[in-house]
């Protein structure tokens, strides 16, 4: 056997163990490239311009709202976790159990929280109606999902 075949059967060898490696790894990364077009937990709808006129009445500011899905099939815990406005302005929650394919609306104004509707129990309007970003972060303060309208703004996720 010449030097060079015997070089050939090793590249070969080589390249076949390469190619078990990255099939292995190709799961990974298209998991890895789905879970960046939907996060576990994505905003999924806003409503930031109450219908009518915006005359501050709980029932205007509880028209105001966020929605939030869970992608996974595992409840996730929004302990910790906050939704915040381009000014600064923060909520954040408590303890909030949001079941596997299940969506919660976090509503502006005041009200008695359930499985489905949370209140920030505030008294002026969050989001801007024009033109916002809605940002949510996990309890390690990593962005989770972005949510921007208005001035080109548009459904962009992180």
């Amino acid at each position: 056997m010449s030097a060079s075949s015997t070089a050939r059967r090793i590249a070969a060898t080589a390249l076949a163990a390469g190619a078990a490696v990255s099939a292995v790894a190709l799961p990974a990364t298209a998991a890895d490239r789905d879970h960046h077009r939907h996060p576990r937990v994505e905003i999924s709808a806003v409503q930031a311009d109450s219908p009518g006129r915006d005359n501050h009445t709980n029932r205007s500011l509880n028209a105001e709202w966020v929605e939030l899905t869970n992608n996974t099939r595992h409840t996730v815990n929004l302990r910790g976790w906050t939704l915040r406005d381009n000014d600064g302005n923060r909520y954040r929650f408590r303890d909030v159990r949001l079941a596997g394919r299940s969506t919660v609306r976090v509503h502006t104004g005041a009200g008695r929280d359930t499985r489905a509707h949370i209140y920030q129990d505030r008294r002026d309007y969050m989001w801007d109606n024009h033109s916002d970003k809605a940002t949510l972060r996990n309890g390690h303060h990593r962005t989770v999902d972005i949510e921007s309208w208005g001035r080109g703004g548009h459904h962009n996720h992180h």
